[in-house]
């Protein structure tokens, strides 16, 4: 995959954007843990950045998803991680499914106030007892009429605490677990007020992405109509791991900018600490490592970019997002640990960019799927491990 002049020029535009209204504020917002997501949207919808691969017709702008990839990339500018992340949620883990399996209804009545930026979505499969075992999900939606009568508990539910809707896996049905499952439209305020049924049970406090708010949701007895459906009923699960494909190219790419940026900021530090007569940058030890660190990044670059080029192409990118995932999340872990290692005690303090990208960073092994979820996966797909009956 290679990025063209439109590429850069979205990824300008973003950076621009960056620099002028998300960077300045965030240590801010980073203390408040939370950051005024509808001010924030709405400015993104309005410079068309909210809807690159979704349909025109719904204010998106048709392109295919390398341009989404270049966005991702282009968010590692933002001075941490909890920021990208819920603008991830909004683009492309809440959205996905409803832009390519929703009935027009849906997509005018929520797709297309997302990509203008005037609604903030969520996406709500993760539970108190069931996060990356996404089969294991305890919500139901009983039927009632013409409704769905929804009851259960959503927990690590990032944007919820602002959102105007959650993209919801509920159970809609009795039979195997992988097909009794259905995506629903669930609206959760009006007017900023939650809706009758919905309670924020906790706001869930967390060690890094402190930016992002994150809560745990109860729904009890709330009323939905059937036509809110995503698509066939009891094709939720699989409707859910299409998404998640391009839920974990997002987060492969994501990391490739604020890696660079750790190596980077590293390089220019040790080149400036003096250490036993010369400078930290002057030992051979430091030079190998953070190399090592850069090829690692440049790796992961390699692979995302050609789980991209499968994925234009329609193809499967099960095993490829996957492995992509999982090696994000390793280096999202040892690149900050490592590169905080060498700014000795000056790593060990709050404000410094490098340690908030190591607290950061610790959750891309476990959000979208655990690593050993991953391994799992690919495991079953080179055909070593047993899949589970269905």
């Amino acid at each position: 995959m290679q990025y063209t002049h439109e590429h850069r020029e979205i990824q300008n535009t973003l950076k621009r954007f960056i620099e002028a209204e998300i960077n300045p504020h965030v240590d801010e917002w980073e203390a408040a843990e939370i950051f005024p997501a509808h001010e924030v949207f709405k400015k993104m919808g309005n410079l068309g950045l909210l809807g690159l691969t979704k349909p025109e017709a719904f204010g998106g702008a048709g392109l295919d998803y390398s341009y989404s990839m270049a966005m991702a990339e282009a968010l590692g500018h933002i001075d941490c991680g909890g920021i990208p992340m819920a603008i991830g949620v909004q683009t492309d883990m809440a959205t996905p499914a409803l832009a390519r399996f929703g009935s027009d209804e849906l997509r005018a009545q929520f797709l297309a106030p997302a990509i203008a930026g005037d609604m903030v979505g969520c996406i709500g499969v993760s539970e108190p007892g069931a996060g990356s075992d996404v089969a294991g999900i305890k919500t139901v939606a009983r039927k009632d009429g013409d409704d769905y009568v929804i009851s259960g508990q959503k927990m690590w539910i990032t944007n919820s605490l602002q959102a105007d809707w959650m993209c919801m896996l509920v159970n809609t049905g009795e039979g195997p677990i992988h097909k009794n499952k259905s995506l629903v439209m669930v609206p959760m305020r009006e007017n900023g007020k939650l809706l009758p049924g919905i309670e924020v049970g906790k706001k869930i406090k967390k060690i890094g992405m402190n930016s992002s708010d994150t809560g745990l949701i109860y729904f009890d007895e709330v009323r939905v109509p059937q036509r809110y459906r995503i698509g066939a009923e009891g094709q939720g699960f699989i409707y859910q791991m299409q998404q998640f494909q391009e839920e974990r190219l997002w987060c492969a790419a994501s990391t490739l900018q604020s890696l660079t940026n750790c190596i980077q900021w590293t390089v220019d530090w040790a080149q400036e600490r003096k250490l036993f007569g010369s400078t930290l940058a002057d030992q051979q030890w430091v030079q190998f490592k953070l190399a090592e660190l850069k090829a690692d990044v440049e790796c992961l670059r390699a692979l995302t970019y050609q789980a991209c080029e499968h994925y234009i192409a329609g193809e499967d990118v099960t095993e490829w997002a996957t492995m992509a995932k999982l090696k994000a999340g390793r280096l999202n872990r040892t690149v900050p640990d490592t590169c905080l290692q060498f700014w000795g005690g000056m790593g060990f303090t709050w404000e410094n960019k490098v340690s908030r990208m190591y607290r950061d960073g610790r959750l891309a092994s476990i959000g979208g799927g655990a690593d050993e979820v991953m391994l799992g996966i690919l495991a079953k797909m080179m055909g070593i491990a047993k899949r589970p009956q269905a």
